[in-house]
């Protein structure tokens, strides 16, 4: 299996390291150092070299790895249109999806809701966020950064006497102008994993 996405990873590279050099470090955006471009991914630090992605050090032979390496070859230096929000469901194609992205990136962060309330600052601190502070009505709100220009704009509401807890995941209005569709609902995916694992402790 890792076999697989490392060769996958390492095709859409090629693509990737074929643009422009300063077009790809505009379009990521990130620096370049040390023959590698370095920006923040998945709340880490991450290094794109021309024949592997390095998380934090390691090599990243994993979906993930895969996802940012097709959004070096997809990006572009459009800056991101945060505001009108888009649900999923909205961008063309995300019908097709929709099942899957409710359960794998909202509904799998349900009972960690008062976590999450409570961590929040970590949390937009390791995925350079920030909170949501024109929310009126959700309980709270933040947004994170998986990649550079795909922004997790999230909304919670706490469990009370008559309903359960909710999460809401919604996107920049020009998202998949940076990754194709299947590509924005594994980004949230992979994100609330992450989350989960960063709550957790593990």
């Amino acid at each position: 299996m890792r076999s697989t996405l490392r060769e996958i990873q390492r095709e859409y590279l090629q693509k990737a390291w074929s643009r422009p050099p300063r077009e790809l470090e505009d379009a990521l955006p990130a620096s370049f150092k040390g023959r590698a471009f370095h920006f923040r991914a998945f709340g880490g630090d991450c290094e794109l070299h021309p024949d592997q992605i390095l998380l934090n050090g390691e090599p990243l032979d994993t979906p993930e790895g895969v996802l940012i390496a097709i959004y070096a070859c997809q990006t572009s230096p459009e800056p991101i249109t945060l505001h009108p929000l888009k649900a999923f469901r909205q961008f063309q194609g995300g019908m097709n999806y929709q099942a899957a992205f409710a359960q794998n990136a909202e509904r799998i962060l349900i009972p960690y809701v008062p976590s999450l309330q409570t961590r929040q600052e970590e949390l937009i601190a390791r995925f350079n966020g920030h909170p949501n502070l024109d929310v009126r009505r959700y309980d709270f709100s933040f947004t994170l950064y998986p990649l550079p220009k795909i922004p997790l704009y999230y909304l919670f509401n706490l469990a009370d006497e008559e309903f359960p807890p909710t999460v809401t995941c919604l996107f920049s209005s020009n998202a998949d102008h940076f990754l194709p569709v299947e590509g924005l609902a594994d980004t949230a995916e992979y994100t609330a994993k992450k989350i989960i694992t960063l709550l957790r402790g593990e």
